[in-house]
């Protein structure tokens, strides 16, 4: 059925490119709502990641600091007895002066 003067197809060819550039804009509109979706899911991935790495070296330093603390303390004693068996030395060189 055809409107006298040939406007209906018109009409219709115009409506059908409307809803075709509707139908393109969703598409795109979906097309990038999904690659949010996947950026959001590697920055969560990273975050995982970083938070995994971040609890291995806080471990890590927790190790060394400890570490480092018992070397300090070896050191101390090292140095404490080193003291005490120059004193014995210089005590025995003395008597034996006499």
């Amino acid at each position: 059925m055809s409107v006298p003067g040939g406007s209906e197809p018109t009409v219709l060819e115009a409506a059908l490119r409307r809803f075709s550039g509707a139908v393109d804009a969703l598409e795109a509109a979906i097309e990038r709502r999904l690659e949010v979706e996947r950026q959001e899911a590697a920055l969560a991935q990273q975050l995982h990641v970083l938070g995994a790495d971040r609890s291995r070296l806080a471990d890590a330093l927790d190790g060394a600091q400890a570490r480092a603390d018992r070397l300090e303390n070896a050191n101390d004693e090292v140095s404490r007895r080193l003291g005490s068996a120059m004193e014995t030395i210089r005590a025995v060189l003395a008597a034996h002066e006499r």
